[in-house]
Formats: structure tokens, C-alpha cells, sequence
């Protein structure tokens, strides 16, 4: 972060072919995000001006080598690449997902070398993306491999956290993937974030159960009072204020989740669903637990009304805001800490 206070956030352009360069043009369009942050969009300046032409779209934008160079007041745009990517709105092509797997990368390179402060995510296509340097199902795994921390998706509002035991697993593994190791570590990971990214000093934390109506005392499966349970009562003798596991079909119906800080959920739609139906495309996908912040939209590329000027920038929008929030609460977090132990150190020297 500059001197100033000007936040550099970095764009990782997603898909060509989906509605992530429309999203980001269209929160851009409003000159007055430049005064939360430096935008810096990693892709090329012929691509941006196709996609503005196609899109109808006209803003004025900076383009530079490498972020270190961006200027604040500007939207900004790294030379990636120099083809001329083809536009085929609505398809998913093999050039669309090397595009897209270029901008991420050089987006998380200088991510890690500290060229942008934050980063934010277009939507990409989990198939087309695919390479000898990308097997992973998606943003978050490839992330925890770049990025030094315990990963989770967090997806999150202001008033709405629900992060997931098991993400892009398939539903017939998710029962034997929860195993009291990963409740620990998620667990862990999800409360180290609410205090230092949310600033919440004493974190309650619900979790929900993995089979219908929590197992029914084990007469829909065991897993919830063999694994779950014991790991909750032991947490919580630890100090821990989780709690759990309650039934996932009338938990977020009767407005039980408006007594906790976040959810923990056991699998991905037993999460999404919920998020997406209470969230009204407010919501945003943040990977808690790295080093480094990492916001997205809730959606994907949508390639049904690619190139047609439809998409809602909403969750774009609102994932560019949370990334800037995180990063100040991070730092100042932070600040606190370190001034904190300062101070214990220089007391036991006394």
C-alpha cells in the first residue's frame, strides 16, 4: 500500500468468453471507486478496448508493464500478453482459459511480490482452465498453493458468513472427508479470520450437521455424533464457542444463524444455497486462512447473457469493497498485535 493510503487492487481478468470483463468495466464505469483504490487489471490493452467495444462500453484507462508502475486516479491496465484474443461470448474455448490462466497467474506473482495490495477474481471456467500448471478445481485450491496459510471459502456479507468443511468435493466423498483434523483446522481457520479480518473478538461459530436432521441420534448415519460431536465438545472445553451440529433444513429458516458470527457448513450446497438465496447478490467468495486477501464474486462466468450488456456488477462491486475492508482490518490487526508483543518483550527485559 502507497504512502497515501491508496489500496492497489489487482484484477484477475477470468474468463474472456463469460461476463468478468463486463463486471469490471461496469464497476469501474463509476470514477468514484477510484478514491477506494487503485484498480490494476491484469490482461492487455487491446483485449480491454475489444471488450469495451463489444461490451459498449467506454472508459479511459493507463496501460503499464507491470504493476509497480500503476497511477492512482487511474484504471489500470499490466501488459499480459500481446495477441489478440478472439471474443466468442458464450463459449468456452481452450484460448478463453489460457487467457484466463495468464492473468491469474501474473496477478498472483505480484500479489506475492507486494505490486498489489489485495486481490479480486473474475470468474473463471473450472474446464477450459485446466493445464499442466493448473489441475485444480478452482481459484481457492490453486491459492493455498501459492499463497503460505490453511485455506477456506468463506463466502461472506456483512451481516452472513458461512464457510465450508469440504468445498469442490463430490457429495458420495464428503461424509469420509470430514475427519476431526479438518474440523480442527477449519475451525481454527475460520475463527483466526472473523477476529483479524472482521474484527470480532470473541468469534460464535455454528456448525451444521452432515446428514438430514443431524443423524436423528444415528438413525440417518453416525457421522455427526461419532466425528462432529466429539470434536465440538472438545473444542469448546478448549475455550472454543462453537456449537453445533444443528439440523441444516431449518436452521437458516427460523433465523438461527442471525445468533452467530459465521456458519461452518459440511459441504458446498449445504452452504451456497442458503448464502445465495439470503445474500441477493450482495454476497462474495473470500479465501480465508492465506497470507494474502482474495476476494470474488458469488457467480460464474454466466455465459447465457455473455456479451449481451445484462450482468449485474452487484457482487463485483461488493467483492472489491470487502477486499479493501479485509485489508485494513488485516493491518491494523496486525499493528495491534506486533505493538502488543512489542511490549511484553520490552517488559520481561525490564
Amino acid at each position: 500500500m502507497e504512502e497515501n493510503g491508496n489500496i492497489k487492487l489487482g484484477i484477475s481478468i477470468g474468463d474472456l468468453n463469460g461476463i468478468g470483463c463486463e463486471v469490471v468495466l461496469k464497476t469501474f464505469e463509476d470514477s468514484r471507486m477510484l478514491d477506494f483504490c487503485t484498480p490494476v487489471i491484469f490482461a492487455s490493452n487491446k483485449t480491454i478496448s475489444g471488450q469495451q467495444k463489444a461490451l459498449g462500453i467506454s472508459i479511459p484507462f493507463n496501460g503499464v508493464q507491470e504493476a509497480s508502475k500503476a497511477v492512482d486516479g487511474k484504471l489500470n491496465i499490466v501488459n499480459v500478453w500481446k495477441q489478440v484474443p478472439e471474443i466468442k461470448f458464450g463459449e468456452a474455448t481452450k484460448e478463453a482459459g489460457n487467457f484466463a490462466l495468464q492473468s491469474l497467474k501474473a496477478a498472483v506473482a505480484s500479489l506475492k511480490q507486494g505490486d498489489i495490495d489485495v486481490l479480486v477474481t473474475a470468474p473463471i471456467n473450472k474446464n477450459n482452465i485446466q493445464a499442466e500448471d493448473f489441475k485444480f478445481p478452482g481459484h481457492t485450491d490453486y491459492l493455498a498453493q501459492e499463497l503460505d496459510g490453511e485455506s477456506l471459502m468463506f463466502m461472506v456479507t456483512d451481516d452472513l458468513k458461512i464457510g465450508l468443511l469440504t468445498d469442490h468435493v463430490a457429495v458420495k466423498d464428503v461424509s469420509s472427508a470430514i475427519i476431526p483434523r479438518l474440523i480442527r483446522d477449519k475451525v481454527n481457520t475460520i475463527e483466526k479470520s472473523l477476529k483479524m479480518d472482521f474484527g470480532i473478538r470473541k468469534p460464535k461459530i455454528a456448525l451444521l450437521g452432515i446428514n438430514p436432521h443431524s443423524g436423528d441420534n444415528g438413525v440417518i448415519g453416525k457421522e455427526d455424533d461419532e466425528v462432529l460431536r466429539p470434536v465440538i465438545n472438545e473444542m469448546t472445553n478448549n475455550g472454543h464457542l462453537i456449537y453445533g451440529p444443528y439440523s441444516a433444513d431449518s436452521f437458516f429458516g427460523s433465523d438461527n444463524y442471525k445468533n452467530f458470527d459465521a456458519i461452518l457448513a459440511a459441504y458446498h450446497d449445504q452452504g451456497l444455497i442458503p448464502f445465495k438465496t439470503l445474500s441477493f447478490g450482495r454476497g462474495v467468495n473470500f479465501t480465508a486462512g492465506l497470507s494474502k486477501v482474495r476476494t470474488s464474486p458469488d457467480h460464474g462466468t454466466a455465459y447465457e447473457i455473455a456479451g449481451k450488456g445484462q450482468a449485474d456488477h452487484s457482487s463485483f462491486k461488493e467483492a472489491v469493497f470487502m477486499a479493501i475492508k479485509i485489508f485494513r482490518n488485516r493491518t491494523e490487526y496486525l499493528e495491534l498485535t506486533e505493538n502488543v508483543l512489542k511490549k511484553q518483550r520490552i517488559k520481561r527485559e525490564r
